[in-house]
């Protein structure tokens, strides 16, 4: 059994993984094997500090003893989950498991900024660690199962994907919320994006992507009317509409997790999750440069 901890108690993921690793208040269909939590730390928030009390307080009821500092799990866990809601906490926060030779999952999003996800990429890479990171949504039953019917509606030549987007500066653009849609679109078209064309308002982000090979992806970020997560798939075969049901996203995310953790090998390679990062940075540029289009600082490939 591999020995979790978790670090920063601003987000309900915290609570959600721990009933479905550890097997509490939730029903047998969500479980997942392999790992626990046995140990967390609340830490601190800039974002979202009222959220700490009663997350805290749930992990108590859930029998998870708590540390102070971050760095107290050392010598205690297998692995750790770092789940600051703000990506900027993200480097901070990571980098002492990762030096300690522990792997680690970073929570959605990696980082809010190219050059720390750089770093934390080769901080891993130097002391052959593993590192992931992930929206629950790119594991949704329904973007799997697209992917994994390739050889019946052949290759997918483009894609749209919405998702709500409310904004928070902590977490500028598209890092904060619409991660889930780019996600998805990453899913979905796989990494070699080079140029993003933004347009942004209020109500709605509308993102659009050149990959390398002449495909043309989308992300609609959603502020007014209904929201949901959903996708089109430009199929070679066939065009797939759906929404996304979101009821095993977390089941699924963290059957990856304990995978990776299991195996010391990643879902996806990290150099993906980087080039998400610029993506999202790019689409910004772009949103306040009348939708120029703009190119990627980091593209896979």
């Amino acid at each position: 059994m591999i020995r979790l901890g978790i670090v920063d108690f601003d987000t309900s993921h915290v609570v959600e993984f721990t009933r479905r690793l550890n097997h509490i208040d939730i029903g047998a269909d969500q479980w997942v094997e392999g790992a626990k939590v046995v140990v967390g730390c609340p830490g601190e928030s800039l974002l979202s500090p009222e959220r700490i009390p009663g997350y805290t307080k749930q992990m108590q009821e859930y029998g998870v003893p708590l540390v102070d500092k971050p760095e107290e799990m050392i010598g205690q866990i297998d692995a750790v989950l770092i789940e600051s809601v703000e990506g900027g906490f993200h480097y901070e926060r990571t980098t002492p498991f990762l030096e300690a030779g522990l792997p680690a999952f970073v929570d959605k999003p990696f980082t809010c900024d190219l050059t720390q996800a750089q770093a934390l990429v080769a901080l891993a890479q130097s002391k052959n660690v593993a590192i992931f990171t992930s929206s629950s949504l790119r594991y949704g039953l329904e973007v799997v199962e697209v992917k994994g019917k390739e050889g019946e509606i052949g290759k997918i030549l483009g894609a749209e994907v919405s998702s709500p987007a409310p904004l928070h500066p902590r977490n500028p653009g598209l890092f904060h919320y619409g991660l889930h849609g780019v996600e998805t679109l990453y899913a979905l078209m796989g990494p070699g994006c080079e140029t993003v064309g933004a347009i942004s308002n209020d109500d709605v982000d509308v993102v659009t992507g050149r990959w390398k090979d002449g495909r043309i992806g989308t992300m609609r970020g959603l502020r007014k009317g209904t929201q949901g997560y959903g996708f089109t798939a430009y199929c070679e075969k066939s065009i797939v509409r759906t929404s996304i049901n979101a009821s095993y996203i977390y089941r699924e995310l963290l059957k990856q997790i304990v995978q990776m953790f299991e195996t010391g090998k990643p879902p996806i390679d990290i150099s993906e999750s980087v080039e998400i990062v610029a993506f999202i940075e790019a689409a910004a540029k772009s949103a306040v440069n009348d939708g120029v289009q703009t190119a990627l600082e980091y593209t896979v490939g």
